[in-house]
């Protein structure tokens, strides 16, 4: 396999090294998105699978990864192979990962009983493979380079791919479905999760070939979970950002799963008055998907008017205004609610590479701090919170939709539409100024980054 170049002195990596480092991002989220925006709406719509009865799933399922996140974050810290400590898991599971996907929406057409045990098996399978796959994935930033400013810019990188394969995803997703399931919709998601699972395996393999790891621990660090468990808990910005990825990721999840049934219910989903070939649904998620885009390019403009903790504050409050204003949007003002959606999404855009690049540096305070490097700890534990709360999100979804009185596939009562409505606005909004208030305790400033980047140095020469 080919080499990256190796940075240059100022710590500086090749365009090729981060496009390579971005494809993994594309690779998980050929899979983890797909999951986010349709399998709720694939088990409750075109299955028939009980809202309830989802939504505990998706709670009880996440709430292994109390278990099996800090567990691979700490295998992964203790790996040591001649590709590094966090590349070789992109290899390893690249295929079981692809596999465990397309699973996911193969529901066999059996008893409602034999297809909630078939769901919970592999829902909980893809989960532990998305988590030992992606917190390596994600741990692999904080090595790639030791400069902070570059690891905003790779993670840059990694949302703008990200992003990228997001909208494939929702471009292509439902006009697949439509043409491999003419006649039979389950069949359509079937195949089209396939040749999604496939893409997703070759780009992990991508990443694994073009990235290289070069932050090292401590010289004679040695292992004690125990202890690095203990430290973790003393890492005040880290709490901070495990806090906030509750609230940020249950705010993702509410609004995704019940973006299909706004537009199926509430807006009108019986095709798009400017592009007449796409349902409106697709047209809305493509746009906000490109402003997301757009919107993580901006990133590098952005972080010289500020430092991170104040640019987060600012953008996600920005972005909390304006879901919380879309539930004001009239029916039939189609065109208002695309201008509110690439509103929000390019706003929201910069918060993601910008929360990413403050992991690695709460891994590096963490270090200069106690003295321990933990990278695969750190990450795993803030991506445990972000599960954590797309599990609430989730949950939460099928609840509420269930107690408003939904009912699958068939006319809504006005309390089902209302419910939707609130769920697809108000309620986002609310978990977003919950992600506010735990930010505004972030600790870290641009100083302070600059400080621990130079002591750390200084240390390790």
């Amino acid at each position: 396999m080919s080499s990256p170049s190796a940075p240059d002195a100022s710590g500086h990596l090749s365009f090729r090294e981060k496009v390579g480092y971005g494809l993994g991002d594309t690779a998980s989220n050929f899979v983890f998105h797909t999951v986010n925006v349709f399998l709720f709406f694939y088990y409750v719509d075109v299955m028939g699978m009980g809202a309830a009865a989802i939504g505990t799933l998706f709670l009880v399922a996440r709430l292994l990864d109390t278990v099996t996140d800090p567990l691979m974050g700490t295998i992964a810290d203790r790996t040591n192979t001649r590709w590094g400590k966090y590349r070789p898991y992109l290899l390893w599971l690249a295929v079981p990962f692809g596999i465990c996907g397309y699973l996911l929406f193969a529901v066999p057409d059996t008893d409602p009983s034999g297809q909630l045990v078939y769901a919970y098996v592999t829902y909980i399978a893809v989960m532990l493979v998305y988590t030992a796959i992606n917190i390596p994935y994600s741990a692999l930033l904080g090595v790639i380079t030791p400069v902070s400013a570059e690891r905003t810019s790779v993670a840059s990188y990694r949302f703008a791919c990200a992003f990228g394969g997001q909208l494939l995803i929702v471009a292509a997703a439902r006009p697949l479905v439509d043409y491999f399931g003419a006649d039979d919709t389950a069949a359509g998601y079937r195949v089209t999760m396939g040749i999604f699972a496939v893409i997703a395996v070759v780009l992990f393999m991508m990443t694994f070939s073009m990235t290289r790891e070069r932050v090292q621990p401590p010289p004679g660090q040695k292992s004690d979970l125990v202890k690095e468990l203990g430290l973790l808990l003393r890492n005040v910005p880290w709490i901070v950002m495990f806090i906030a990825g509750i609230f940020t990721l249950a705010n993702v999840a509410v609004r995704g799963a019940v973006t299909l049934f706004y537009f199926k219910y509430y807006a009108g989903d019986d095709g798009s008055p400017w592009l007449w070939k796409f349902d409106m649904s697709t047209v809305f998620l493509t746009a906000g998907t490109i402003a997301l885009i757009i919107g993580v390019m901006c990133t590098k403009w952005l972080t010289p008017l500020g430092d991170k903790r104040q640019l987060m504050i600012v953008l996600s409050a920005m972005n909390a205004a304006v879901m919380a204003l879309f539930y004001f949007v009239p029916q039939d003002a189609i065109g208002m609610m695309f201008f509110m959606n690439v509103l929000g999404a390019l706003i929201a855009g910069p918060t993601i590479p910008l929360v990413w690049s403050m992991f690695g540096d709460v891994a590096d305070y963490g270090e200069w701090k106690f003295g321990h490097r933990t990278t695969g700890l750190v990450f795993s534990g803030v991506q445990f919170a972000q599960k954590f709360g797309l599990a609430i999100g989730s949950a939460m979804a099928g609840w509420m939709l269930a107690g408003f009185g939904y009912v699958a596939d068939a006319e809504q009562s006005p309390e089902a539409i209302q419910g939707i409505r609130l769920m697809f606005t108000v309620l986002p909004a609310l978990f977003a100024v919950g992600g506010v208030a735990a930010i505004w305790f972030y600790p870290i400033s641009g100083k302070d980054v600059e400080r621990m980047s130079r002591e750390l140095a200084a240390n390790k020469s």
